[in-house]
């Protein structure tokens, strides 16, 4: 409770607006929802505000798209992510999330320049030639100002936003809470795991904070890509670079977007496409580090049909184990394989209840419907939404950590699609499928997982006389332990202390009733109004108490 309370009032100013703008779009009933106690219904009857009936004429996911956007970069930036997710959303709330852009006014130079002079150590102007004050882009937690080094060398300066780190991470804090409440809540959202999504969407904004951590990726792209020279990222000057302030080679080049320009510098666009998404998917499926925004704006051609990649703040990583599953299951796609399809999204799902007879019937309707289509009428992102649409048809939810991989699956095909029309990623997927397979059953691959096998038996071979051991000491000495983790039991433990609370109350009320009774037959002693005054004053307070009660009672019926 004391934690509770502290955690309002440090951020009650962003409390207070984020409940206003809930409310201005018609979703304060969703935050009352939340809990009586929360902190943002509190907030929101404070504010005492209600939507207008313009607002709620519109359709629930707009006023949903309008709050987030109204609400800030953070939000913004957790709508985008949700856009990723059909097997949560439908498909028009999907559409409307999609819409959301991270745009914001630029930051004029002068609030920058003291956070700069700060990690520089002196003016930005003894250190830099030619530095421009007007920023060439922005977005919600830095903006790029173009220089040169002394010798003449251009320079990018990625300079981060004033007091934005204070902003999001208060923002992240809500987040949190929110998404544990929605968790204890709503028992249909836990199998998507609010909290976990939540959570791997903090990580990664915190990662985008850092601009160093943002250097280094740079530099892991760099070396994954050393032997590629069809692909370049930027060159990082760390003697100027910190956490606030990266400082990178200006890569001078066509962006993303300008396609008519790349055509009349004599470009392929096709290839391009091809190497472009050559590039991501040996990120995603060979070395399990990738870039999770690879749209135009963060895409740059240069001569000779090569492809420069910057902007490496949000970046997401795949386990080893989880890219044979991802390979596994575009082989199974491929190959219409329903068994091995339902056993992958059965093992997505963890502890969820799976009706695998529903799931194998919905799996081999989806099948059938791609069955024959030709490559180029085919969209991943129609595919993935078929596929997510059946797991949450199916009430299954997609790993939290596979959201950033298909936000970046998705963007990369919109990408190729407009260099070139009958791009396909599937078929782009296909080699690096074949090559994660073979390499599965390679001898040396073979040989490493049957080493690690027989170090994991030869230890817990090891180790058991001496965990046998324990367990009987500890019985023995009668200080065996066994934990539950019953879901729920703090709840019911609240619910219990309640109903203690009222019955007692009820038991003084009765004993006030019942000795006040007594006190009134005897005569003599002070009184007020003609009565017994102890036993005018006893009824009073039953009467209090008794009221009292009763609204508890009421209050507990309407939660």
């Amino acid at each position: 409770m004391i934690r509770a309370t502290l955690f309002v009032i440090r951020d009650f100013r962003r409390i207070r607006a984020i409940a206003g703008i809930l409310m201005r779009y018609g979703w304060g009933d969703v935050a009352k929802r939340l809990g009586r106690g929360s902190f943002i219904r509190r907030a929101g009857n404070a504010l005492n505000s209600e939507a207008s009936r313009e607002v709620m004429s519109l359709p629930s996911e707009v006023r949903a798209r309008l709050a987030i956007q109204e609400l800030g970069p953070t939000f913004v930036k957790l709508g985008q992510v949700l856009a990723t997710r059909p097997d949560i959303f439908p498909p028009n709330w999907i559409a409307e999330f999609a819409k959301l852009q991270d745009q914001v006014p630029p930051v004029a130079f002068e609030e920058l320049l003291p956070e700069l002079e700060k990690a520089l150590g002196r003016s930005p102007f003894d250190v830099f030639r030619d530095f421009q004050v007007e920023p060439i882009a922005g977005a919600s937690i830095a903006q790029v100002h173009l220089a040169k080094l002394q010798d003449g060398t251009p320079v990018v300066l990625k300079i981060r936003r004033p007091n934005v780190q204070h902003s999001i991470d208060a923002d992240l804090r809500l987040l949190m809470h929110l998404g544990k409440l929605v968790e204890a809540e709503f028992e249909q959202a836990r199998r998507f795991q609010p909290e976990e999504i939540i959570s791997q969407f903090s990580k990664s904004l915190k990662r985008e904070l850092d601009l160093a951590l943002e250097g280094r990726n740079t530099e892991r792209f760099a070396q994954n890509f050393a032997k590629d020279k069809n692909v370049k990222f930027a060159k990082i000057f760390w003697e100027f670079t910190s956490e606030s302030v990266l400082v990178m080679e200006h890569i001078d080049g066509i962006a993303g977007n300008a396609l008519q320009e790349a055509r009349e510098a004599g470009l392929d666009l096709k290839l391009l496409a091809e190497r472009g998404a050559n590039a991501v998917l040996k990120m995603v499926l060979i070395d399990g580090f990738f870039h999770a925004d690879p749209h135009p704006g963060n895409i740059f051609y240069l001569e000779n049909n090569r492809v420069a990649i910057i902007d490496c703040g949000m970046v997401g990583r795949i386990s080893f184990e989880r890219r044979g599953e991802i390979a596994d299951l575009l082989a199974a796609l491929v190959s219409r394989d329903i068994d091995t399809l339902r056993d992958i999204l059965i093992i997505w799902a963890g502890d969820a209840e799976v009706d695998e007879a529903k799931l194998s019937a919905d799996v081999d309707e989806f099948i059938c419907n791609y069955d024959n289509a030709p490559l180029k009428h085919l969209k991943f992102s129609a595919l993935l939404n078929d596929l997510t649409t059946i797991m949450r048809e199916n009430h299954l939810s997609v790993p939290p950590d596979l959201t950033m991989l298909f936000k970046a699956l998705v963007t990369l095909e919109g990408l190729g699609r407009q260099l070139d029309p009958d791009f396909q990623i599937v078929s782009h997927l296909t080699p690096f499928v074949k090559k994660i397979i073979i390499d599965r059953y390679m001898p040396s691959t073979l040989l490493k997982r049957g080493r690690r096998g027989i170090s994991s038996i030869a230890s817990a071979i090891t180790e058991l006389p001496g965990d046998v051991s324990q367990v009987l000491k500890e019985a023995g000495r009668g200080k065996l332990k066994i934990n539950l983790d019953l879901k729920r039991l703090d709840h019911f433990g609240h619910q219990l202390d309640h109903s203690t609370n009222r019955l007692t109350m009820a038991m003084i009320t009765a004993a006030l009733i019942v000795g006040s009774s007594i006190v009134m037959t005897v005569r003599g002693g002070p009184t007020l109004f003609g009565l017994p005054a102890f036993g005018f004053i006893g009824f009073f307070l039953a009467f209090v108490i008794g009221v009292m009660l009763v609204i508890s009672i009421w209050r507990s019926g309407r939660d």
